[in-house]
């Protein structure tokens, strides 16, 4: 099962983006999309600036229980310097299993000899520093670990066990988008590594029945697991993580042999290739385990609680990652008005590694709400259609782009508030702590203002795990030049 993106189609992407440049300005050097706004002319209409106070933290294994199926992408590899936020190692377990009922292969185990066998893995995309190598170790899944397809394995921690190391590979990266030239295959976005000779054997020394010393492996799929459990596959050195697509018809055990009885369909000197898949097999598992290490790290500094002073930068990774608690002490005493638009901005503070680690596709806020002990979707400004998608790209998750003070190219972020803070000045709605954060899935209690009891909702926001992290500017409180790209609440209005 593929991860959708609710109401994030490349249409509605488009289309958000072309209402954000279509707008007409309005003295801010950003355009306010989405409804139709009067002009600022401080007679008429208004605008203000409120300050946000923001306090950086990260997501624990108790607060992050998220799992992947095996139609999400799935990472591996070591980054090993982000000067902002820190380490993270990725690693990947799977099984490959016989296409087929009885023998994959073309004759009897004891005519067979190995030539090679191939540990391929269908390539997406490398997130980091793609010129830097990276060491990947290919291990076989202790029997002693329940490995099955029946599990979803959460990102932050398992409990699989690994044993015999049955293959390594030294590469760079940058190199895996290359056509390769291999028996049978010459595709591109690959990553082949060789496994020993001795594990292929195994595997053609596998049967269909317990006779003559061999294993009946190849007469069903949960014969062949309890012969081999499956693959563990981690990495040492590098600074990047590398994607993959286990669903595609490049991830696959390739057992390349001969056969050294004449009478077989393949002469001696001939080789036959046979392929071990992923997709198509209902009894194929999959985990990705993604750890972080904050150590060290300006993140890690910035983590102190919700309590003053609050954060002049935030600090957001996609999961498992970070978050930062949003608070805007001047919200509850505006005075009522008619709200036109109302925005929380946040911007991305430009670090040269950002060249490198590039920002999160997109950015998620909501609420919590102390009456559910619970987070809620943004009232009144996140809303579900008919078909029960989000409106995200409304709302603000995808960022534009802008140049900062350097002339560097930067992300900033607009989420749409009006409708919120219009009921908060109206005293019909309570003001919250928000949270602002680069989800995989955002889990959220969602009220629509016609029920009085929530449901709660699981939203689609970023297309993988692992990748992408942004440095923001936070709040500002300073009376004196408060920085202009500061975290801030700008709120465009009328006077009643």
């Amino acid at each position: 099962m593929k991860h959708k993106h609710l109401a994030l189609t490349l249409g509605a992407l488009i289309t958000s983006t072309l209402i954000l440049y279509s707008c007409k300005k309005i003295n801010e050097a950003t355009s306010l999309g989405g409804d139709l706004i009067p002009p600022v002319d401080n007679i008429t209409t208004f605008d203000t600036t409120l300050d946000v106070e923001a306090y950086n933290d990260t997501f624990t294994i108790l607060t992050d229980t998220l799992g992947i199926n095996s139609g999400q992408e799935h990472f591996l590899g070591q980054i090993t310097n982000d000067p902002l936020f820190g380490k993270t190692n990725a690693k990947m377990y799977l099984d490959l299993l016989p296409s087929v009922t009885g023998s994959p292969f073309i004759n009897k185990p004891d005519s067979l000899n190995i030539d090679s066998v191939v540990l391929i893995l269908d390539y997406q995309g490398t997130y980091g520093d793609s010129t830097v190598p990276q060491t990947v170790n290919v291990y076989e899944i202790s029997q002693s670990s329940l490995f099955s397809p029946d599990t979803l394995y959460r990102v932050r921690k398992n409990d699989l066990v690994t044993t015999t190391l049955l293959g390594s590979r030294t590469f760079l990266p940058m190199r895996l988008d290359d056509s390769v030239k291999a028996y049978q295959d010459t595709t591109a976005m690959q990553l082949r590594i060789r496994l020993d000779d001795s594990f292929g054997s195994r595997l053609l020394g596998y049967d269909t029945t317990n006779s003559g010393g061999h294993i009946a492996a190849y007469s069903s799929d949960s014969a062949f697991k309890k012969a081999f459990n499956g693959f563990a596959l981690e990495s040492t050195g590098g600074n990047a993580i590398m994607g993959f697509n286990l669903q595609g018809a490049n991830t696959k055990l390739a057992i390349y042999y001969k056969d050294d009885n004449n009478n077989a369909p393949v002469a001696s000197w001939d080789t036959a290739v046979t392929y071990f898949p992923f997709a198509g097999n209902v009894s194929a598992a999959s985990a990705n385990l993604v750890t972080r290490d904050f150590s060290g790290s300006p993140l890690e500094a910035a983590v102190n609680g919700t309590t003053a002073p609050a954060d002049g930068l935030v600090y957001m990774q996609t999961t498992p990652g970070s978050f930062a608690t949003i608070k805007i002490p001047g919200l509850p005493g505006l005075s009522n008005r008619i709200v036109h638009r109302a925005e929380l901005i946040a911007e991305e503070a430009f670090d040269p590694s950002d060249l490198i680690f590039a920002p999160s596709n997109f950015l998620y806020l909501d609420a919590f709400d102390p009456v559910l002990n619970d987070f809620r979707t943004i009232p009144y400004d996140v809303l579900s259609d008919v078909s029960g998608s989000l409106n995200l790209p409304a709302f603000g998750v995808a960022p534009v782009n802008a140049t900062d003070d350097g002339g560097h190219l930067v992300k900033v972020w607009h989420f749409n508030l009006t409708r919120y803070v219009q009921h908060i000045v109206n005293q019909t709605e309570l003001t919250y702590d928000l949270r602002l954060y680069s989800p995989f899935d955002a889990v959220n209690q969602y009220k629509p203002s016609n029920v009085s009891v929530p449901v709660g909702v699981t939203t689609a926001v970023n297309p993988s795990i692992a990748a992408g992290r942004v440095r923001l500017f936070g709040g500002d409180p300073s009376p004196v030049n408060p920085n202009p790209h500061r975290l801030r609440l700008r709120i465009v209005y009328s006077k009643i």
